[in-house]
């Protein structure tokens, strides 16, 4: 167990029953990067998805708005510094990051939801709103993507296409197995020193670059 993880138990993720069922909205697409304690992993994966983004799609990245929170989230903490520094090193803005714990509007309002690990996955599951559709591991959806024909997406708006993306994800889960449990992870790096923060976020800018332009349909520019 990490330094932040909780203590074995039920967690604080329960339903609010008077959340109202989610309905999705024609205007815009949201990512959530979910966590344990969203000071270290979600956090990277947040900054680093809105820096290619806007990489990729300038002004039109409006269009997709990413959040992060935590399983256990440090509430208004912000991130640690070490992922701060990573972000920086790849010129991902760290400002006004506010930790946040992992609520039922989040799971509801959101249309692709990605983890940091299997574990995380099923808390989120467990939340209700018809997540498992749109709930995935970050490197889980990183390999389905990668096996998705492009041509097979429409083409125009980003939002219809990143819909269309997390449907044919869904619909592969079952078919395009990890090769072993550990391939789904992005472990934690709470508490270690800044070379095992570097290979972190290494290891998510990694899995998101096919992700992104598989969002997108735009390949990353050169750096």
């Amino acid at each position: 167990m990490t330094g932040h993880e909780p203590p074995a138990g039920p967690g604080r993720t329960q339903p609010r029953w008077g959340i109202p069922a989610r309905a999705a909205r024609p205007d815009g697409f949201r990512i959530l990067h979910v966590c344990t304690g969203n000071v270290c992993r979600s956090p990277i994966a947040e900054r680093m998805t809105r820096h290619e983004l806007a990489r990729r799609l300038g002004d039109a990245a409006a269009g997709i708005v990413v959040e992060s929170a935590g399983t256990w989230g440090h509430e208004g903490a912000p991130m640690e510094a070490h992922a701060a520094t990573v972000l920086a090193e790849y010129g991902a803005c760290t400002d006004g990051f506010v930790g946040r714990e992992l609520l039922d509007e989040h799971v509801a309002e959101a249309d692709l939801v990605l983890t940091a690990t299997r574990d995380h996955r099923a808390q989120v599951v467990s939340m209700g709103h018809a997540a498992g559709l749109r709930t995935f591991t970050l490197k889980e959806f990183n390999r389905l993507v990668r096996a998705i024909d492009p041509a097979t997406l429409p083409e125009g708006g980003v939002v219809d296409r990143a819909r269309a993306l997390v449907r044919a994800a869904a619909a592969l889960r079952g078919w395009l197995l990890a090769p072993d449990p550990d391939a789904d992870e992005v472990q934690d790096p709470y508490g270690a020193p800044i070379t095992v923060f570097r290979n972190c976020g290494e290891e998510i800018r990694s899995a998101l670059d096919p992700v992104v332009t598989a969002l997108t349909g735009v390949p990353a520019p050169s750096r």
